[in-house]
């Protein structure tokens, strides 16, 4: 049996082109993009690529993440130093959505990742991200450099979350990095077990969503986050355990409380 004859794709028009380019998976798009300086032109040239969110997670691989609007499945461009993973493909579901990683060997995975996303970035036409998800002790010495990257490279991520794989690591400097550079719309989730009572990280302003985990280092003025002031009097005080005064002032909607 003869092998199949390559089909001449860059030989059609452009709106043929097109066409054929709604049939690929992101995975196979990525991989047309970077064949030539002439792949990488048209697929920048493609318009329907908004439909696809992204994500960046950073685990024991550094993951590029895509997911159609609508679709069940996932996928997965996956950066490790794993040699024996070069090539292969994972498929996993759960709760309906199918999941497919490809994994690329590199011998420095990091800096690989972060050309790889600058390109993506560049076909996929995304200045933010839907989704980071960084588990911080998994690459302890590159944290800084991976963090200023993305502080150059995308404008805001939608959703964070911040995962750590052991506890004895100190991870609260990489942290407040994070949050004082990376520009965090909607929700953050913090699975870190951070320590230090003094730890410094700004919280992101008007988040819809805070979750904190292990959060015996998170006091009440950590809430406090807005830069609005206005003069009141009255109230009921309360001495804190820590010396610092809370005052309580009733509403007809509720309460409020400062701390000074």
């Amino acid at each position: 049996m003869n092998p199949p004859k390559p089909f001449p794709i860059l030989c059609l028009l452009f709106l043929a082109i097109e066409e054929v380019f709604k049939a690929l998976d992101p995975i196979e798009i990525i991989n047309f993009s970077i064949i030539s300086k002439r792949t990488k032109g048209i697929a920048k040239q493609m318009s329907f690529f908004p439909k696809y969110s992204m994500g960046l997670f950073i685990n024991e691989t550094l993951d590029i993440m895509f997911c159609g609007t609508g679709d069940m499945v996932s996928w997965f461009y996956a950066m490790t130093s794993d040699i024996k993973m070069d090539g292969k493909i994972e498929e996993d579901e759960s709760d309906g959505c199918i999941i497919r990683r490809v994994f690329k060997y590199s011998k420095d995975p990091v800096e690989e990742w972060k050309q790889l996303f600058k390109h993506v970035r560049e076909i996929f036409k995304k200045q933010t991200i839907d989704v980071l998800r960084i588990t911080v002790d998994s690459f302890l010495g590159q944290n800084v450099s991976i963090i200023e990257y993305l502080k150059v490279n995308m404008k805001s991520v939608d959703l964070c979350y911040l995962f750590q794989t052991n506890y004895i690591n100190n991870v609260d400097k990489h942290t407040a990095y994070l949050l004082d550079n990376i520009k965090i719309i909607s929700e953050l989730t913090h699975y870190l077990y951070t320590e230090n009572y003094d730890f410094d990280g700004k919280i992101p302003k008007n988040l819809q969503h805070l979750c904190i985990y292990n959060s015996q280092w998170f006091g009440f003025e950590r809430l406090l986050i807005h830069d609005e002031t206005k003069e009141i009097s009255g109230g009921i005080d309360i001495r804190k355990i820590d010396g610092k005064t809370a005052t309580f002032f009733v509403h007809y909607t509720g309460f409020s409380m400062s701390v000074h």
